[in-house]
């Protein structure tokens, strides 16, 4: 769907074709309803903001997101806006129509046992740009990602790693990152790049309430040789514990666990009050 209508083609010109000139958001919905649809919708409207897009009407999106949705199981929604067609080269053009892109699709065939019993991780040699303009936004432009997840085709292997201009540990190519010592929850700052995650945001507003001591800042991969325990989130998969990386094999975690546990009670709750 494009600005409400049954199409499947942008015009050439669309700068988010042209440019990257956009924001994306990718949820997870289940039997026609979106889990943190309205976090989803706040991170957009944040980063409209950041970009100086006009800020899209909610109500409409929320009607366009979950009209396409199908009624029963999973699926992956994922809500495109660009600033449409126009302008000469990088120049804006004088008045922004936004275009609004929703599609939905086949939710990914990934095996239960990385939630439960943890992934195989590997460390990238793509790095991330340090870009404190952009850092936290989940733009169009994800080609450091891209390149990141082109460096293994072993399916083992479910996430890569990423670290930063600066030798600091960013991410995952499609997650946000967090660490277990002692325990207290470290996640990497977000000051020069990665992306804010939705669901970032609400493990921190979980361990909050189970009173875990949280601590954002630069994480060096020291940090990661001495973590008790080490997780991946994002809106589709959640929580999933690290169970190698490098040469250190681990069990999934108590505090990892617990977590696990909190979060999936809260997002049943948000699903069920929308």
């Amino acid at each position: 769907m494009i600005d409400g209508h049954d199409c499947e083609s942008v015009p050439a010109d669309d700068r988010g074709l042209q440019y990257g000139d956009g924001l994306f958001e990718t949820m997870a919905a289940m039997d026609g309803r979106i889990a943190l649809l309205e976090e989803h919708l706040e991170r957009l409207s944040h980063g409209a903001g950041r970009l100086g897009l006009p800020i899209p009407d909610r109500g409409v999106l929320r009607r366009e997101v979950l009209g396409l949705l199908p009624g029963q199981g999973r699926a992956v929604s994922k809500l495109i806006l660009t600033r449409g067609s126009g302008g000469r080269g990088y120049r804006q053009p004088e008045k922004i129509k936004i275009r609004r892109i929703v599609s939905v699709h086949p939710w990914p065939d990934y095996p239960d046992s990385w939630a439960s019993d943890g992934i195989a991780v590997r460390l990238c040699e793509t790095r991330l740009a340090n870009d404190p303009v952009l850092a936290g936004l989940k733009t169009l432009n994800r080609l450091h990602q891209v390149l990141a997840r082109a460096e293994w085709d072993d399916p083992d292997i479910a996430e890569g790693l990423m670290m930063d201009a600066d030798g600091r540990v960013v991410c995952g190519t499609m997650s946000n990152l967090f660490l277990v010592r002692s325990g207290a929850l470290l996640t990497p700052d977000l000051e020069y790049s990665g992306v804010a995650g939705v669901m970032r945001k609400q493990i921190l507003k979980v361990a909050a309430q189970m009173e875990i001591e949280v601590q954002e800042r630069a994480v060096s991969l020291d940090d990661l040789s001495r973590a008790d325990e080490i997780f991946f989130s994002n809106s589709l998969i959640m929580i999933w514990p690290v169970r190698q990386f490098e040469d250190r094999i681990r069990a999934t975690g108590p505090l990892t666990t617990r977590l696990q546990r909190a979060l999936k009670s809260s997002l049943s709750a948000a699903v069920a009050t929308r």
